[in-house]
């Protein structure tokens, strides 16, 4: 869906982005980051400076979502796919960042290949699927007889 079918003018005017944040915690980690490995150390950054860089990364994020959307639905297609995002960037003037984005992301598939695939808890018991289904039995049946002698007294 484009812009103008949510009634939207303008590449720059979203209706509903006072609902759009960044984490303030997460900006300014790397915030602090940037500048730890700034050459005046000292520096400081204001809370309202964070925020307006918050708007600012959130509309950047917006205007290039829409043009990559744009783009992809001028190629009939459903999803957005790297190089819709790619040409968006380009068309918006921010080629020369083109190169690093996609160092980025080639990065980041290959840690998402080498992350550690998260065990089930079948997995981790090390137990075999029969073993785990007769524990169950086994359960369910002394549930069973519990229930069936009733209130024990003390």
């Amino acid at each position: 869906m484009s812009d103008r079918e949510f009634g939207v003018n303008s590449a720059f005017c979203y209706a509903g982005t006072d609902d759009l944040s960044l984490p303030k915690a997460t900006v300014s980690k790397i915030i602090t980051e940037i500048l730890a490995t700034d050459t005046h150390g000292g520096i400081a950054f204001a809370r309202d400076t964070r925020d307006l860089l918050i708007e600012c990364c959130v509309e950047f994020i917006t205007m290039i979502s829409s043009e990559a959307n744009e783009i992809a639905e001028k190629e009939a297609k459903k999803t957005i796919a790297c190089e819709h995002v790619q040409q968006a960037l380009e068309q918006l003037g921010f080629g020369d960042y083109v190169k690093d984005i996609l160092e980025v992301a080639s990065d980041h598939k290959k840690m998402q290949v080498h992350r550690e695939k998260k065990q089930s808890k079948m997995e981790q018991s090390g137990l075999s699927e029969a073993e785990l289904l007769r524990q169950q039995e086994e359960l369910f049946r002394s549930a069973t007889d519990k229930f069936n002698q009733g209130p024990q007294e003390d």
